[in-house]
């Protein structure tokens, strides 16, 4: 048992470069797998940023103090009598850089099934040390919400910057714990920038990889967050898984009536909250700029020609 929070966790040394050339904020996605990962939706997105993009070890936790292994027994190869492989149960913070070689960090590997509190404490100690200003932790849920509407990311957080552009339900829930979720309540009384991401995932492929809810978890971690992730595999994974849910669902009628019920659900809960909310950012609408971001762009490009103008006329006298 540790006695300082800071004793689960090995630091890399030397450190990483974790600096840009930018005032861009620092940005920490944490993505554990286990609980609330419907459509292996966070799993997915943690294994593709690191298969994806450059990345570094930053800091490594104490696996052996974090996971029961007889209850998440790792699954063991066995090759020629012999076991010569043993699944990944390592959970780490790794510095990225995305396609422009922006630096972001991700917390990932399998959700802890013991000590939650030292571990979200050690989380918001290193949060603080690395100088993280924006959080954010992804999941999934099962929702009897239809494939065939755009996904719906809600969001909730202590920063309205992180979650504007996602639906939001003005209401008190009560939901499972989970090490995530106790890092958001850390990281809040602490006073640091921080959201959650859920993406409602279809309950009746909620047990199957939906790549759709892998990538707009993404896509809106990239909004928010301004960074550059690189997205078109998933796309063509997409494709594929829905083409294979549409030959499966309609070769059925009992679920063809199913999701034409949830559509028409889906719709009208979509509707009334809009009326709610009319300035709100609806499904399938938050890769769509902004009023105020377009704003801005039009402006930076009037300003751009003036200075043109200004530089042709200098060069004419």
């Amino acid at each position: 048992m540790y006695d300082d929070a800071r004793e689960m966790y090995e630091l890399e040394y030397p450190a990483p470069d974790m600096g840009n050339n930018s005032n861009d904020r620092l940005t920490l996605v944490v993505a554990l797998n286990g609980y609330a990962d419907a459509g292996v939706a966070v799993e997915a997105a943690a294994d593709h940023l690191i298969s994806a993009l450059d990345h570094r070890p930053v800091a490594t936790f104490d696996s052996d103090e974090l996971v029961d292994y007889r209850s998440r027994r790792p699954a063991v190869t066995i090759a020629n009598n012999e076991p010569v492989e043993i699944e990944n149960t390592e959970i780490s913070i790794k510095v990225l850089r995305d396609n422009q070689g922006k630096p972001f960090l991700l917390l990932s590997g399998p959700e802890p099934d013991l000590r939650w509190n030292g571990f979200t404490e050690a989380v918001a100690d290193l949060v603080e040390k690395l100088d993280v200003q924006q959080t954010i932790c992804l999941y999934a849920a099962p929702m009897t919400v239809p494939h065939t509407r755009p996904m719906t990311i809600s969001g909730h957080g202590n920063s309205q910057e992180l979650i504007k552009r996602l639906v939001s339900w003005d209401q008190k829930l009560m939901v499972p714990g989970s090490a995530a979720l106790y890092l958001e309540r850390a990281l809040h009384k602490r006073g640091r920038n921080v959201a959650g991401y859920t993406a409602h995932v279809p309950h009746y492929v909620a047990s199957s990889p939906y790549p759709l809810a892998t990538y707009n978890l993404l896509s809106s971690v990239a909004n928010a967050s301004n960074l550059d992730l690189p997205l078109g595999s998933l796309e063509h994974d997409i494709q594929r898984t829905s083409q294979q849910l549409e030959e499966q669902i309609y070769q059925a009628d009992e679920v063809q009536s199913l999701v034409a019920g949830l559509e028409e659900q889906f719709d009208e809960g979509l509707e009334r909250y809009r009326e709610k909310n009319p300035q709100a950012i609806l499904p399938g609408e938050q890769n769509m700029p902004t009023g105020d971001e377009i704003g801005a762009s039009f402006e930076q490009f009037l300003n751009s020609l003036d200075g043109t103008e200004h530089g042709e006329a200098d060069e004419e006298e």
